[in-house]
């Protein structure tokens, strides 16, 4: 029981406060000691230069900060702000116009950059304002852009997914081909959501009536299209390198790093100040992913070395139902997690512990991880911890109370969970032969 008392202490640890990769190195390290008379298991810990040098080599896990970069410059490149004034022109004046044209923009930005606090910020800056400004209700308009905002987490290229590939031993171009249909009925049902409150609730989301009518709805479609095609090129140019097999995760991540240069230089935004700030960007956020793998690493040899697998994978495989208990238990474990730690620690801890489970179950391997994908995208709204819920209260003005926020947010969340329910019950829906 000594396996799972040390991952109870890693979870308290990290719900006060501790930095993700410390908590999960020290305690590794404690209870190493602790449980074989002091330096006995320190020997353990010679495996993890090798896991170390199995990262650096790993051409899976170079796309992540190749994505990340496309993402940082395109972000820079101020791509959202010049769709979302387009097509709020565009939406505007229907009824919770500027809601959908939010979402549609976030769906934009998650399939351009996968980067969650850069969409939430971006969109955080220049929606909210616009959206308060004309009345829309607070909580709705802070649940729209926290939800358009995760997208970028199940909606390829998407971070998550290039993890769970390499955990999880799959193929990253087949969870991208897989992620595609249920990341587009999320964008579906949240403009539908929308679209249904605004017609029975017309206060919440107002239509809205534009001083400046010199602007022909040509102009209006031609300004448009500038903001919107260069990303929707660069779109296509990578998922569809990655879907027809022309090329790896890895190189479309390096030609989506190379066209994002590209499209800031067509913006007029390039500079070699913007690229040395992206690319330190980069670095730092790449640093937090990999030194949170070593730290988790280390967790994780220790944790199987007490047998907490074997606990683990005895408990899983005792529930009623087998499958179906298995997957019920896992998902509702993963959300409940979700609301105390990030989808990182998630990824590189209990994901290791889960995927033999499911392999012996005779689950199918990718379906599991767009069902665990869609899972810790919820993580990332729920609260205490949602790291959107952050990310928005952070730049949003000091009308909109934290409650608001949590408030707008449970809608979407029911909605997020809808999904992964109907993925569940109804596989062949969204494109898995299980």
């Amino acid at each position: 029981m000594i396996a799972i008392v040390m991952f109870v202490t890693a979870l308290l640890l990290l719900v006060i406060g501790f930095p993700v990769a410390f908590t999960f190195a020290g305690v590794a390290i404690i209870f190493a000691l602790i449980t074989d008379g002091f330096f006995g298991s320190i020997d353990l810990f010679t495996m993890v230069p090798y896991r170390i040098m199995s990262t650096m080599t790993n051409t899976i896990l170079m796309a992540i900060p190749l994505f990340i970069f496309m993402g940082i410059v395109l972000q820079k490149s101020k791509m959202a702000e010049k769709l979302l004034e387009s097509s709020g022109m565009l939406f505007g004046s229907v009824r919770g116009g500027i809601a959908v044209s939010t979402i549609l923009v976030g769906a934009m930005l998650a399939a351009s950059t996968g980067v969650v606090g850069a969409s939430v910020v971006a969109m955080g800056v220049i929606a909210l304002p616009v959206m308060l400004k004309h009345k829309y209700d607070p909580s709705l308009a802070s649940g729209i852009i926290c939800a358009s905002g995760t997208l970028g987490q199940i909606i390829p290229p998407s971070i998550v997914l290039i993890i769970l590939a390499d955990v999880m031993y799959v193929p990253v171009g087949d969870l991208f081909k897989a992620a595609v249909i249920p990341g587009l009925t999320l964008v579906g049902l949240y403009i539908l959501y929308v679209l249904i409150l605004a017609y029975f609730k017309k206060d919440v989301a107002p239509a809205i009536v534009f001083e400046d009518d010199t602007i022909s709805k040509s102009q209006q479609w031609k300004t448009a299209l500038k903001a919107i095609v260069p990303p929707l090129v660069l779109i296509v140019l990578v998922l569809g390198s990655i879907f027809s097999g022309f090329a790896t995760a890895t190189e479309s991540a390096a030609i989506g790093g190379i066209g994002a240069l590209i499209l800031s230089y067509l913006y007029r935004e390039f500079s070699f100040k913007m690229l040395h700030e992206s690319a330190l960007e980069t670095a730092k956020i790449t640093s937090m992913v990999f030194a949170i793998l070593i730290a988790a690493t280390a967790f994780s040899m220790v944790f199987s070395e007490m047998g907490g697998d074997v606990i683990v994978e005895e408990f899983m495989m005792g529930l009623p139902g087998e499958k179906w208990g298995f997957l019920v238990l896992s998902m509702i474990a993963i959300l409940i997690l979700g609301f105390f730690i990030d989808f990182v620690e998630i990824s590189f801890i209990v994901v290791p512990i889960l995927a033999p489970i499911a392999a012996n179950l005779g689950i199918d391997p990718v379906w599991f991880a767009i069902l665990i994908a869609m899972n810790l995208q919820t993580s990332f709204l729920t609260p205490p911890f949602g790291f959107s819920l952050f990310y928005l209260k952070g730049v949003a003005p000091s009308s909109v109370t934290t409650a608001q926020i949590y408030k707008g947010v449970v809608p979407f969340i029911l909605i997020q969970v809808m999904v992964l329910t109907g993925i569940i019950m109804f596989p062949g829906f969204f494109g898995f032969n299980v």
